[in-house]
């Protein structure tokens, strides 16, 4: 049975965390997605420090980074923590509605 695969949107702090954890228990294949706009080159640094560590912490998953979308197509879960940022005096009820506005118009 092939592996599942999950795609996680966004390799900050949090998509980052979610995606060392995956890997390094060996659950699934896991795609880090992330604009270069934003985030530069930070998801690939990212999928190459965990792919090196697989030796070392004994794992066999596959990570990898993408700037586009084709190495998503297939992905049994996508998980989306890219999002605005929070400005000054903004609730959280308004940053969630403006967020999920982005994923609406996508």
């Amino acid at each position: 049975m092939p592996r599942k695969k999950v795609t996680i949107v966004g390799a900050g702090m949090t998509g980052g965390a979610m995606a060392q954890r995956l890997v390094e228990r060996d659950i699934c294949d896991v795609v880090l997605q992330d604009d270069p706009q934003f985030a530069g080159t930070m998801h690939h640094g990212k999928a190459l420090d965990e792919s090196q560590a697989a030796p070392w912490e004994g794992f066999s998953t596959r990570i990898v980074a993408t700037d586009g979308w084709e190495e998503t197509a297939g992905s049994d879960v996508v998980v989306v923590t890219a999002g605005a940022l929070r400005k000054p005096g903004m609730s959280r009820e308004e940053l969630l509605n403006g967020n999920a506005e982005i994923v609406r118009s996508k």
